[in-house]
């Protein structure tokens, strides 16, 4: 029997076993076992390169399920709070970030600066925006609803750059809109922040900015040295920065989800319909604010997946710099499964789906080859 089918029918029986324990609520047990069936969709759909890019999705709600039912666990050991990992591990992934950029990623603002213009400006007017119109439709606490706020005032994630790839879209305009809108975040997010998020939460304007620098901007230019300067030097390094990135994130989420677990039982269901809300919005004004400004299909594509997708780490590290990683720290938390289910469902969705232009050139590619063969 094959790995994946042996995982599938495991997946299968974990899933009903939750279903049992849980109808006498066992709810010890029953966390164990939906962590389990989780594990094992992640790692059996790792075989299909269809559904390869929701496996780390489906892990991050494997992490979240044991820091919702075991919250305890992920709080602290001893005197040492778990909380003090996350600047460090997001330190770390903002370099792993910069290890990926160099200076032809900033020099495309002067070859595509339409894209790049429009990118930026719809990524951070949409998303602070749409978060402010939501915390005045939902009845959220203050520092929760500071926290969507904040979410929508971040700058673009990591994982744009992977949903573009899978995509097929235009992955340089998203690789260098990641780097602007990172590297102008010290700034435009306090700015954000306290012109909107003012009114829930008190805003240290240039606190934030120094928290942003020394998170973000100094991490992201070691990286830029890094990979001028030494990149393929250290084989080992290269290979295993993205692997420990995305355990970072995981852990990330899971300390989040742990210190704030009460409060999301209270909001939970509705902060997942705001966040999910967001995230949709972005996806949609950013695609049709790019198809007005008349960009290529491509352009509109990737603008599309780099306004709806935000760094979450970044939130989260900002909402434990205020002291309020429970309660502001809550939006990041939840937007960031949200945000690679459906960033994921999108770019396979938009992969099979070829623009104009590139089924124009596969065609092409296909003609010359026939002649090829036949000469």
């Amino acid at each position: 029997m094959k790995i994946s089918a042996v995982l599938f029918l495991s997946a299968a029986v974990c899933i009903a076993g939750f279903i049992i324990v849980t109808c006498f609520n066992a709810h010890h047990y029953a966390g164990w076992l939906l962590m389990a069936f989780f594990l094992s969709i992640g790692i059996a759909i790792r075989k299909y390169e269809l559904l390869r890019g929701y496996s780390f999705t489906i892990m991050i709600l494997a992490a979240v399920t044991v820091a919702m039912y075991y919250p305890g666990y992920f709080i602290s050991i001893g005197n040492f709070k778990f909380s003090r990992l996350i600047v460090p591990l997001m330190q770390i992934i903002m370099f792993g970030m910069g290890t990926g950029l160099s200076a032809n990623d900033f020099l495309r603002v002067i070859k595509m600066p339409k894209g790049v213009i429009a990118g930026v400006m719809c990524h951070y007017f949409i998303m602070p925006l749409v978060a402010f119109a939501i915390t005045r439709i939902f009845s959220f606490p203050d520092e929760v609803s500071a926290g969507i706020i904040l979410i929508g005032s971040c700058p673009n994630g990591l994982a744009s750059n992977v949903m573009t790839y899978l995509a097929r879209a235009n992955l340089a305009l998203s690789v260098t809109l990641t780097a602007i809108s990172t590297f102008i975040a010290p700034f435009v997010t306090p700015l954000f922040m306290q012109l909107l998020a003012g009114q829930y939460i008190h805003i240290d304007f240039w606190n934030m900015v120094w928290d942003i620098t020394k998170i973000v901007i100094i991490p992201v230019s070691a990286g830029l040295i890094f990979n001028r300067f030494i990149h393929g030097r250290f084989k080992v390094l290269d290979d295993i920065l993205p692997a420990v990135s995305m355990i970072g994130i995981g852990l990330i989420i899971v300390v989040i989800t742990a210190a704030g677990r009460d409060a999301l039982l209270v909001v939970g269901g509705y902060l997942i319909l705001a966040m999910l809300v967001h995230n949709l919005s972005g996806y949609f004004l950013g695609y049709w604010s790019a198809r007005v400004l008349q960009l290529q299909e491509k352009d509109c594509r990737t603008i599309a997946i780099e306004v709806g997708l935000q760094n979450a780490g970044l939130g989260s590290s900002l909402a434990l710099a205020m002291g309020k990683l429970s309660t502001v720290g809550l939006a990041p938390a939840v937007f960031a499964p949200i945000m690679n289910i459906t960033g994921s469902s999108l770019a396979l969705w938009w992969r099979a789906r070829p623009t104009a232009t590139d089924a124009a050139m596969r065609v092409s590619r296909e003609e010359h080859s026939i002649k090829h063969a036949k000469t």
